[in-house]
């Protein structure tokens, strides 16, 4: 059986619901977000200290990209992804890993409203940036799902999970107000049963805002 080690809240969520979605056989391991993760016994499994990490037939894949991807090869009865060789495969990928695009974004987000402590520790810049970098990728998956409901026009796929995930962590710094198609799409994916089984309780959830809107700019003679 696979044993999937998971933090609720980050992207090994992607790896969760692919699971449920799949309707696979699985141990899940659950961490709490920070030192555990580097501790030397998990360490030995993910020598980085992060997650996914997803271990098979004495095997260990790491990467929620990688996993998605590996996952629906091995089970392409379960139809959620373009098999190699076929028409909608090059769009498949690219928007896979387009939700990296998404995560780096708010990642940057995340150290700097939730993971920096102290209000010295933040760059009002950085914040700004960021969702602006978010905002231009959020118009992309805009003009993207414009009739339609999903990202492929053969249906809902392992891209609609990578992106979707994505999209849950980023609408904490920039709204989904501004995107209709966007904010529809989402409210469908939410609506699946595998996606309510992967996300976090209100107990281990990593934000503790629905909103973090970007730190104000003070310039130098302002704060003088």
């Amino acid at each position: 059986m696979m044993r999937l080690h998971h933090c609720p809240g980050t992207r090994s969520v992607r790896v969760l619901w692919l699971l449920h979605e799949m309707d696979l056989p699985f141990e899940l391991v659950e961490h709490a977000f920070g030192a555990n993760l580097h501790a030397p016994e998990y360490r030995a499994i993910h020598p980085a200290g992060r997650v996914p990490a997803l271990e098979v037939e004495g095997q260990i894949m790491l990467e929620s990209g990688a996993i998605l991807e590996w996952l629906c090869e091995q089970h392409p009865e379960k139809g959620l992804a373009p098999q190699p060789g076929t028409g909608e495969r090059a769009a498949f990928l690219q928007w896979l890993h387009f939700a990296e695009t998404l995560s780096q974004h708010s990642a940057a987000l995340t150290q700097q409203h939730v993971a920096l402590y102290e209000d010295w520790m933040r760059s009002p810049i950085v914040t700004k940036i960021e969702a602006k970098r978010l905002a231009r990728c959020f118009a992309t998956l805009e003009e993207a799902l414009q009739g339609r409901v999903t990202l492929l026009e053969s249906g809902f796929s392992a891209a609609d999970i990578a992106v979707g995930q994505a999209v849950d962590m980023s609408r904490h710094f920039v709204s989904l107000e501004p995107y209709p198609a966007l904010s529809a799409w989402m409210d469908a994916l939410q609506a699946r049963p595998a996606y309510g089984k992967a996300m976090p309780d209100g107990a281990t959830v990593l934000y503790d805002r629905a909103f973090y809107p970007p730190l104000p700019v003070v310039r130098p003679e302002e704060g003088a």
